[in-house]
This record gives structure tokens, sequence and C-alpha cells, in this order.
């Protein structure tokens, strides 16, 4: 293991500034700039062994940050879409007729759950992470698993899922969202 130096927390301290004037950038938001920051240094910090003496650190600092917020964004909109299941399945229903009832989407959750429960943990971990908006090499890194069985693996769950929840299938998911 590559031994970090003694001053390199000081000089992630020493961009902090720089970094915010970038998240805002992005985030046009300060409380979410701030964020965007600490969780930027916790992973310089984290991967600290992998900086190679040399290189501009500043350049690395601004990709992380960069990379952080591509994915987050990419898991809000994750959330956003599943969320957006939801809300259609509620409306979809209202409109067969049925009187509005919050018992519906708890139970529809509920199948998913269910459904999940089911799979094997080889196949489920991936997946849900996949679904939360993590990358294949993130999650490949992350289990140490080739990438190959990743992708492999949530194909399996997806597979496992649209056959446990076939009842839903028909009615909700022919928007092309699915695969």
């Amino acid at each position: 293991m590559k031994a970090i130096p003694s001053d390199f927390n000081f000089q992630l301290w020493s961009y902090r500034e720089s970094l915010r004037t970038f998240a805002f950038a992005f985030t046009q938001n300060d409380d979410d700039a701030e964020d965007l920051v600490q969780d930027t240094l916790l992973k310089a910090l984290r991967y600290a062994k992998n900086f190679k003496q040399g290189t501009n650190l500043k350049g690395w600092l601004y990709m992380i940050l960069r990379n952080t917020f591509i994915n987050n964004y990419r898991r809000k909109n994750l959330s956003k879409r599943f969320m957006n299941y939801h809300v259609d399945l509620t409306s979809i229903t209202s409109c067969l007729g049925a009187t509005h009832n919050t018992g519906v989407g708890k139970c529809i959750i509920d199948d998913v759950f269910s459904a999940l429960d089911q799979l094997q943990p080889q196949y489920c971990i991936p997946f849900v992470k996949y679904f939360e908006g993590y990358k294949y090499h993130e999650i490949a890194e992350e289990l140490n698993i080739p990438i190959g069985t990743v992708k492999t693996r949530i194909h399996v769950a997806r597979s496992i899922l649209k056959t446990h929840l076939k009842a839903y299938q028909d009615e909700f998911f022919n928007d092309g969202l699915h695969s």
C-alpha cells in the first residue's frame, strides 16, 4: 500500500474554495455545492492511495467533483423515474374506475419488495446498486467481480423480477422504459 504524503490533507483543503466555485456552477445552490465539495473531499481522502505524485491535484479533484455530480444526478433521475411509475400506477388505477386508495400503491410496493426478497443475494445486490444509479464498473469494483458478471447478474435479476411482477407488466410497462 502506497503511503499518503503528510501534507495531502493540507493540499486538499487549499483547493476547497475553488472546488466550491466549481460545484456551484453545477448545482446553482450554495448548500448543494457545499455538500458536493464535502463528498469530493471525502472521496479524495478515500482514494488518496490512487493519486500519483506529480499529477495535477486540482484537476484530479475537479474530475472527482464532476463525476460525483453526474452520478448523483443519475441517481436522482432514476429515483424520479421510479416515483413516476408509482404516480402512473395510481392514476391508471383511478382511470379504471377504482376509488383512490393509497393501499393499492402500498400493495404494489410490497409486491416489488417481495419479488426482490426472492432474488438470491448474488443477483439482488448488483441489481439494487444498478437501480440506485451505480455504474457497472463501480458495482464490479465494490463487489470484486468481473464487469461481465455484473451485467449478467443484473440481466438475470430483471428477468426474474419480470416473471414475479408479470401481473403489472401488461398494464403498466407498455411505455418502452423496460427492456
